[in-house]
């Protein structure tokens, strides 16, 4: 149950890094589109958005961990 929430909530972390990036490399455009600034804030939240999903997809426990860590508890 744990791990579905946790994909649900990557899954919106990547819509809100998707959106927000947009709208930066849209602003970007419409000041004047110079220097490419965006790819700070892009680079930036990408590396933690990768680390996110490591986490949620990264490790998922085999099935025998999980009968072992059965086995320890009781």
């Amino acid at each position: 149950m744990r791990r579905l929430k946790a994909k649900g909530e990557f899954k919106v972390h990547l819509l809100a890094y998707v959106l927000v990036n947009a709208f930066l490399v849209v602003i970007w455009a419409v000041s004047g589109a110079n220097f490419f600034w965006p790819v700070f804030p892009i680079l930036g939240w990408g590396i933690g958005l990768v680390f996110h999903a490591w986490d949620v997809y990264g490790n998922e426990p085999s099935e025998e961990k999980i009968r072992r860590e059965m086995d320890k508890l009781g």
